[in-house]
């Protein structure tokens, strides 16, 4: 027995050996990659230097030139996001183990802040004894002053954390309250400003070096690269809350997907990538389960995408019909297929287009250029959609009820009707195009499930919304930069879109899980969720 004992203390020995070894591989991992992630930032940084001073030599050449430095400054941006992050990722990872130092970042050399700025002091309370001894003879012997740039709206401010520094006439220890904590390590920004920054970025649109002019304007001064590290810093402090929400989405039985293109900076030009989005609103079935959405980034829109997104979920998708859908639907997939609920808008759409008089008008065409089949079909529909609008809210069984009686016998004969209309037209007319559409024999089952289940809607319009704010942002901010810019960029409109759905002010809300985030266990963070917020949110408004 005393062998095996032996045995058995010498094997767990080894495993604390090998454990220690792995925690310092990875230390050392995250730490080179800390390190190239700011060399590249580095480089960009560089290259817009060059490219400034080129301008400013040869003087402002035409459009080619505005457009790469704009080019140059996002790359700018995503880089030093992308290295705040990994240095992030380093610190952390440095924490584990003993037996590697943390990642040493060279850090931007910071302006102070603007004079003009009123401060406002913010004295930490002094201690009535000395820690050491317990004596009361404390003498203040001066103090440190840690400075943080806040905003309040239409108003900027510093915020002068003073700790007084107090010695101990009895024992000559000198003792001093704690550093104040940031919610970014080693962070000069405010929660609140934090917030206003991602929001603008991801909620609003504006790109940084749009935001850093307006700053300048008002009279602080901030660089696109100062800029940037703070919103690859929060994006990491914010990336568990991410987690948590997708969690939510795929825990329930149905799901809204869409994806919308987003231009990817690639060498020479840009390509066409993809943000694709799954929303969970139960309201529309009367559900109680909070609404919330998730995206995701890829380069492409292969369908391994979804397969991936989706891996082990089961149960209702409703969204277009994608053909990269299709692997989710097979028979034969673990831990079972996922049932296809097509949308009833996509299929009104191809009908409208060849029935929008005043858009063909517009276009020149003339009055008997509308198709007469294609104006039937939207009236059609749109009699579907009316008795959706009335049912919109309530329990999935009563939706059933009426969808059997009013619904069913108008889809009944409006397949009727296609069908006669299909046979007498040539398979090259538009009109055509738009019936093989909706009654493929792929297709009409998926737009006809809703006849069959009360918690399906009519419509992928909860997935639309959600791409609104994506189509909106592309105007503005043109392309992403990155591959990891376009990840970082989900995060946050998973962030900021689960928000609105469930009522809140986004950056309200960011500003206070900012603030919060890093002083909670991990097993508190659902508390810091949207839908959990709110009711603390109501309070304060309330008060």
């Amino acid at each position: 027995m005393s062998e095996a004992a032996s045995e058995l203390e010498k094997l767990r020995a080894a495993l604390a050996v090998a454990e220690g070894r792995a925690a310092a591989a990875e230390a050392d991992l995250a730490q080179a990659r800390a390190v190239v992630s700011t060399s590249e930032a580095m480089i960009a940084a560089l290259k817009l230097e060059i490219a400034l001073l080129r301008r400013d030599k040869y003087g402002r050449s035409p459009e080619r030139t505005a457009r790469l430095l704009d080019q140059l400054e996002l790359q700018l941006e995503e880089l030093v996001a992308d290295a705040a992050e990994d240095a992030a990722g380093a610190e952390q990872t440095a924490e584990k183990t003993t037996k590697v130092a943390a990642f040493d970042r060279r850090k931007p050399v910071k302006k102070p802040f603007p004079e003009h700025l009123p401060r406002e002091r913010v004295v930490v309370e002094a201690p009535t004894c000395c820690s050491a001894c317990g004596s009361d003879r404390i003498v203040k012997m001066g103090e440190d002053i840690t400075e943080t740039l806040e905003v309040v709206p239409r108003k900027w401010k510093v915020i002068e954390t003073v700790r007084e520094k107090f010695t101990c006439r009895h024992c000559e220890k000198i003792s001093q309250p704690p550093a104040p904590f940031h919610p970014i390590p080693r962070g000069w920004a405010g929660p609140s400003l934090l917030a206003m920054i991602v929001f603008e970025k991801y909620g609003q649109h504006q790109p940084l070096n749009r935001q850093a002019e307006r700053y300048a304007r008002e009279g602080v001064e901030l660089s696109l690269s100062t800029l940037a590290d703070q919103v690859g810093a929060v994006t990491a402090l914010l990336t568990p809350l991410k987690a948590l929400i997708e969690a939510h989405v795929r825990a329930t039985t149905r799901l809204h997907g869409d994806d919308t293109t987003v231009p990817l900076l690639a060498r020479g030009g840009t390509k066409t990538a993809r943000l694709w989005t799954y929303v969970r609103d139960d309201r529309p079935f009367d559900g109680t389960a909070p609404p919330a959405v998730v995206f995701h980034f890829s380069r492409d829109r292969g369908g391994e995408h979804p397969t991936a997104h989706l891996k082990g979920w089961q149960g209702i998708l409703q969204a277009d019909a994608y053909a990269g859908y299709n692997p989710l639907y097979d028979p034969a997939r673990q831990p079972g297929p996922v049932v296809p609920a097509l949308c009833w808008s996509h299929a009104r759409r191809k009908f409208f287009e060849l029935a929008d008089v005043e858009t063909n008008v517009r276009k020149g065409k003339s009055a008997k250029d509308i198709s007469p089949i294609a104006l039937e079909a939207v009236r059609r529909i749109d009699a579907l959609f009316e008795i959706e609008r009335g049912i919109n809210g309530q329990a999935p069984e009563a939706r059933l009820e009426v969808r059997k009686q009013l619904s069913a016998p108008l889809v009944e004969d409006l397949e009727r009707w296609l069908r006669g209309e299909r046979a007498q037209l040539s398979k090259h007319a538009k009109v055509a195009k738009a019936i093989d559409y909706l009654l493929s024999q792929n297709h009409w089952p998926g737009f006809t499930r809703f006849l069959e289940d009360g918690r399906i809607c009519l419509s992928n319009n909860a997935a639309e919304r959600a791409l609104r704010g994506v189509a909106l942002g592309r105007k503005s901010w043109l392309f992403a930069g990155s591959e990891r810019g376009g990840q970082r960029a989900a995060v946050m409109y998973t962030l900021i879109g689960t928000a609105k759905l469930n009522g809140i002010d986004p950056q309200a809300w960011l500003a206070d899980v900012i603030a919060r985030i890093s002083d909670i266990p991990v097993s508190r963070l659902p508390e810091l969720l949207p839908w959990n917020w709110a009711a603390p949110a109501a309070s304060v408004k309330a008060a």
